[in-house]
């Protein structure tokens, strides 16, 4: 399929074949949906812990005699139903992660850059390149082309004064073609890949 290319300025720029193999595919949402629940488990920090029956700090002598006074027959205080006691059966530290065929992870990423094609949020901009590292031009350039909320990808070198102008941009990211990814191209609105990003990922998935 072809696609119109445009400059960030909202000029012409030609036209560019789109692969059917990578940007044709008829998505399926249960492919996507287990990438993102392998790359947000991924990313989960694991560090929740609640302390243990021999990690909380309390004596750990009998409270009371055993008989005589009719009460239960307890012994320690750290016993997970006294106030200041463990808990009981709590959380761990452990990794979240688990594993996904690479397969898997590479075709979910294609039916991911299918379903923006046919949402038709995909848009093409033949350089991701700004003149000076000023956020409000920059800002200017994408109220233009009515870019609000949106993922731009760059070739394997992002230009530098472009990066740091679209960093202050709320809902904007920017990421190399190495840091391409399901999550971050579905959480966004719009996906804008230059013609160095489209280049790299026809030559990853040939």
């Amino acid at each position: 399929m072809d696609l119109k290319v445009t400059t960030l300025d909202g000029k012409d720029a030609g036209k560019v074949s789109l692969s059917d193999a990578i940007f044709g595919l008829e998505p399926r949402e249960d492919i996507i949906a287990r990438v993102i629940r392998w790359q947000l488990a991924k990313k989960q920090q694991g560090t929740h812990q609640s302390l243990t029956r021999g990690e909380v700090a309390r004596t750990g002598s009998k409270m009371y005699k055993q008989k005589g006074t009719g009460r239960a027959r307890h012994h320690s205080a750290r016993a997970p139903q006294f106030r200041g006691g463990a808990k009981a059966h709590g959380p761990v530290s452990r990794s979240h992660a688990h594993d996904l065929p690479k397969q898997v992870r590479a075709l979910g990423l294609r039916h991911a850059l299918s379903a923006k094609i046919k949402a038709d949020d995909v848009i093409i901009i033949d350089d991701l390149v700004a003149a000076e590292a000023k956020t409000k031009a920059l800002a200017g350039a994408f109220a233009s082309l009515g870019l609000t909320n949106a993922l731009f990808i760059g070739g394997a070198e992002l230009d530098g004064n472009f990066k740091l102008a679209a960093r202050n941009i709320p809902n904007v990211d920017v990421l190399p073609i190495q840091g391409i990814n399901v999550y971050d191209i579905l959480r966004r609105g719009k996906l804008v890949l230059s013609k160095a990003a489209v280049e790299a990922l026809e030559e990853r998935f040939k």
